[in-house]
């Protein structure tokens, strides 16, 4: 007999809440097990419970029948994300869903500042956002939550669909389309096509979309959605030394930590819905100022005298050639670009890592160092480009160097690690 989703909520509603990592569990937390292509959590479930699990829920019947408080689902993810949209409908609130290519995780969180200036808002933690992440995300959602920021992420088509469907957002934004996930995409009419399952949810739900007038895909996406609010509302980006500031049409200024000019897009973004939910502007944008990007997404680190843009987070051709673009039209030298592969481009990737060879090619880089097994293809366009195909001789070459004055991209897709270079780089 399998344990209902009413059921499973009781038990959630009496614990400390859904772990489903042996290595994490807290005692009094629900162990959920899950299974992927190579680990199965229900070999997981006794021992959690000896570990202080207030239960366990399985998809393995003989693991069920071997303890009183392991309980017995169909599928254990299929229940989880029926588990997490039952506590999503408890709450009448607005929950805005985010998702695209790039600047997702930045958009939620300078929206979770500017929201929380007038709400008790959450937002994703961290970067749970895929058909796991997003359900665990809403059962960690504080149960005063007056309103939500969820990321929505997805490497195929249908995924964003079938988040929205455990999220149930009122309102949604699409921070733009690029060649990211060209592997499970096809291509980039895959990627439009696959974020665009947001704006579908949104219109037959009756939703709200927040659509960025500066860009013609998504405003041609947007056209059928008779409830959108368009943005920038009323600011404009001002160019700083390093990072992007803001000006109001009534002239006041703002300065940000966040680099690079295609920030401004998820400033506006977040700007739009903090006006839109009641947030003074004057609390919204100094919410933003005093926003600091972490996470190795465009973070900037001082070491000694040395100023390294550390966003090795992510990257595919888009943000990469964005971050590129940005990095060179800083006043400052000498400038060194370090670069690793882009990842999950599928047969797309050799010809991309090309482009990116040219890209690089039309600035005037003092130095540019190359990482990785796809990104040999740029070597084409860069002759006197450092190449090293591990990471080892790439730090002893770093670490043999003085690199004082200099100024760093390191720009790479998170499978390459490059963050591992910063304890090489010295003045």
């Amino acid at each position: 007999m399998y344990t209902t989703i009413p059921e499973l909520f009781r038990l959630y509603n009496e614990s400390r809440g859904v772990c489903t990592d042996t290595r994490t569990l807290q005692s009094g937390e629900i162990f959920w097990a899950l299974k992927g292509a190579r680990f199965d959590g229900n070999r997981f479930a006794l021992q959690a419970i000896e570990a202080g699990a207030a239960a366990a829920v399985v998809d393995d019947p003989s693991v069920a029948k071997a303890h009183p408080r392991c309980y017995l689902v169909e599928d254990g993810l299929q229940a989880l994300q029926a588990l997490a949209h039952h506590r999503r409908k408890q709450f009448n609130i607005p929950l805005i869903a985010i998702t695209g290519s790039n600047g997702k995780t930045t958009t939620k969180e300078l929206t979770h500042a500017v929201l929380s200036c007038g709400y008790r808002a959450f937002a994703t933690p961290g970067n749970l956002n895929n058909h796991i992440g997003v359900p665990l995300s809403l059962l960690r959602m504080p149960a005063n939550t007056e309103i939500a920021v969820i990321e929505l992420g997805a490497n195929h088509e249908g995924e964003i669909a079938a988040l929205c469907e455990i999220a149930a957002p009122t309102h949604g934004l699409i921070t733009n389309i690029g060649m990211d996930h060209l592997e499970g995409f096809g291509s980039l009419e895959g990627v439009a096509r696959a974020n665009s399952e947001l704006y579908y949810y949104l219109l037959k739900n009756e939703g709200t979309a927040f659509v960025n007038s500066r860009d013609e895909w998504l405003m041609r996406m947007a056209s059928r959605l008779p409830k959108r609010i368009e943005y920038p509302q009323g600011i404009e980006a001002i160019k700083g030394e390093y990072f992007v500031g803001i000006k109001t049409k009534e002239g006041h200024t703002y300065s940000t930590h966040l680099f690079g000019d295609y920030n401004f897009d998820n400033i506006a973004a977040a700007h739009c819905i903090g006006l839109t939910f009641g947030i003074e502007e004057s609390q919204a944008l100094q919410a933003i100022a005093q926003y600091i990007p972490k996470n190795q997404r465009s973070q900037l680190i001082e070491q000694g005298q040395v100023r390294i843009v550390l966003d090795a987070y992510n990257a595919n051709p888009s943000s990469m050639e964005q971050a590129i673009r940005s990095f060179a039209r800083l006043p400052h030298r000498p400038k060194m670009l370090i670069v690793g592969d882009m990842l999950e481009l599928g047969g797309y990737s050799r010809q991309a890592h090309e482009d990116l060879g040219q890209l690089i090619a039309s600035f005037d880089f003092d130095k540019v160092v190359l990482y990785g097994k796809e990104v040999q293809a740029a070597l084409a366009h860069l002759p006197f480009a450092y190449y090293f195909p591990d990471k080892f001789s790439l730090h002893n070459w770093l670490a043999d160097q003085h690199w004082a004055g200099y100024h760093i991209l390191i720009k790479a897709s998170r499978g390459m690690q490059l963050e591992s270079t910063l304890p090489f780089i010295h003045d």
